[in-house]
């Protein structure tokens, strides 16, 4: 059986320790090409573009299927 602490840590050491565990919310910026908004340094998921060009090609769903 390994070691064991002598006494239970007090609630303000215990939010102490935890006062870097919150979390940050997402940082969005604004899409060049459609405007909508994304994370940073990543492909725009609704128009496919990054830095000005064409990356992904997105499908829009739409098909003249009868």
């Amino acid at each position: 059986m390994g070691p064991l602490p002598k006494r239970k840590f007090s609630h303000g050491r215990t939010h102490r320790r935890r006062a870097h565990d919150a979390l940050t919310p997402i940082q969005l910026v604004a899409c060049d090409n459609c405007g909508e908004m994304k994370p940073p340094h990543v492909v725009c998921p609704s128009c496919g573009y990054y830095r000005g060009r064409e990356v992904v090609t997105i499908d829009t769903g739409k098909s003249d299927k009868k």
